[in-house]
């Protein structure tokens, strides 16, 4: 049992469990493997460092918690398409959805064992959350780019706000929304910029009333993400001083993400 207390090897044998958990070995033969989101399984963990539960509890919600957000991220990865496709493109499909239930069922299972319905239910009001905004996002009209970054924002740190509220832990609430909407802009904009398909851009740039074209949405998206982090830091610097070890990790995550960035950009 990890006794948590954040620092970069407890957040990495957290990795391990969780990987250990995730790896079948059929699945890993025609899908990769998942990817475990360490900026959220970090402020997971921050907030559970400073609850009164046991350390077994502390360690079975962060992981049930990053199992949900797995099954969520590994349902976004499943391809529509009117064309035929061949049989492996498929066989691939389907065993990402597959896939993403597989890592629904093993939440449900750590949780069944720890006898904890509560929790249970505050993890399933989530996800039943997070699915219907997704569908409002990418599906329904939306009346500004405000409102489109909003929606984005809460389907991002949904999850992890109301595992701080069961808790009775939200001083990071705001920074984490902050945050994990910077990095998720981040991430699609250098995805789209590199060649690859982008369901959040694809979704802009087929609403031309909020945006125009390709080009106007990743202006757009450039100027919000400059005078957001303006914003974040601030958020960060407010933060309880118990949370310094978070304080350190995100400056340092900042600073990492837009020095990637901008050396991308200059190559």
């Amino acid at each position: 049992m990890i006794k948590l207390n954040s620092s970069d090897k407890d957040i990495k044998q957290l990795k391990r469990k969780i990987a250990s958990k995730v790896r079948h070995p059929y699945l890993v033969r025609f899908i990769p493997e998942p990817t475990i989101d360490e900026d959220k399984l970090v402020i997971l963990s921050s907030i559970m460092d400073h609850t009164n539960l046991t350390e077994v509890k502390k360690e079975q919600y962060i992981i049930t918690t990053m199992l949900v957000q797995i099954a969520l991220d590994t349902h976004d990865l499943v391809t529509l398409s009117d064309e035929d496709d061949d049989r492996d493109i498929v066989r691939s499909r389907q065993l990402t959805v597959l896939a993403g239930d597989y890592y629904s069922g093993l939440y449900y299972y750590l949780l069944s064992q720890l006898d904890d319905i509560p929790m249970i239910h505050t993890l399933a009001g989530a996800i039943k959350e997070i699915n219907e905004l997704k569908m409002e996002l990418y599906y329904k009209d939306v009346e500004s780019f405000q409102e489109f970054l909003e929606g984005l924002k809460k389907i991002e740190s949904l999850l992890i706000q109301r595992v701080a509220s069961y808790v009775q832990k939200t001083a990071i609430n705001d920074m984490a929304g902050e945050w994990l909407l910077a990095k998720k802009l981040l991430e699609e904009k250098r995805s789209y910029q590199e060649g690859n398909f982008s369901p959040l851009i694809d979704a802009l740039i087929k609403r031309p009333a909020l945006l125009g074209n390709s080009g106007q949405v990743l202006g757009n998206i450039e100027q919000m993400l400059q005078s957001h982090m303006h914003r974040l830091e601030a958020t960060i610097t407010q933060l309880p001083v118990h949370f310094n070890w978070l304080k350190s990790y995100m400056h340092a995550a900042i600073h990492h993400q837009f020095n990637y960035r901008q050396i991308a950009e200059e190559g």
